[in-house]
């Protein structure tokens, strides 16, 4: 293999979550409690691409920490009772890398539980390792203890690992630390982003086959 290791972003990368789940769940969440204030699906999207959520919250609706704790309360428990699809596609590029011998990681701005309970509920295969929005601000992405903490628990080095992830934060943390970033843009079709990812990533698949094509070229390459 190319990669020894394929670490995933979750949310819109592998399972389609923010269309369906997040989004309405932050929707919900301002009607409730900033009545009068809306966010489209599409600054949604825009928004956590940069600067991110939580700067959005604070800058675009200027919460508190104090209702940026509530807020997460409100999205944990709305989370608790739905579960995201995962993408037509990606069980097979999984299990075919596992099956291979390959290491499966996740980094992402979801809880593990979470995380674990959608792959089990896709049938995908379970990840080796998640790290997720449990850990302390500064092991979450775009910082790079995630991406560090893989590479010294397995023995990898940066060029035996592929990130493969929807928005900046999985590419910041990639570059910081000497990964390469594929960028993946099925879950919008936003320019501004779909801009940035191919102008920056190593790579860049709108479509899942797009993906399983360019895992496939990278092995055979590698072999």
């Amino acid at each position: 293999m190319r990669y020894k290791c394929l670490v995933f972003d979750h949310d819109d990368t592998v399972v389609n979550s923010t269309a369906t789940i997040h989004h309405p769940c932050f929707e919900e969440y301002l009607r409730l409690y900033f009545p009068g204030k809306s966010c489209s699906l599409e600054d949604y999207f825009l928004k956590n691409f940069s600067p991110g959520f939580l700067p959005m919250c604070k800058q675009e609706f200027g919460m508190s920490d104090a209702q940026l704790e509530e807020e997460g309360l409100f999205w944990r428990n709305y989370v608790k009772n739905h579960i995201p699809a995962a993408y037509p596609g990606i069980r097979e590029i999984m299990w075919r890398h596992k099956q291979q011998g390959g290491l499966l990681c996740v980094v992402s701005h979801s809880y593990e539980d979470n995380i674990r309970r959608d792959y089990a509920a896709n049938d995908l295969p379970a990840p080796d390792a998640v790290y997720g929005w449990e850990q302390p601000p500064e092991r979450r992405k775009p910082h790079t203890w995630p991406l560090e903490e893989i590479m010294r628990r397995y023995g990898l080095r940066p060029g035996e690992l592929l990130m493969i992830d929807d928005l900046k934060p999985g590419y910041d943390m990639a570059a910081a630390c000497g990964v390469d970033f594929t960028g993946v843009g099925w879950a919008n079709d936003i320019p501004q982003i779909e801009r940035f990812m191919r102008e920056n990533c190593n790579s860049y698949c709108k479509t899942v086959e797009e993906l399983a094509a360019f895992l496939a070229a990278a092995d055979a390459e590698r072999s």
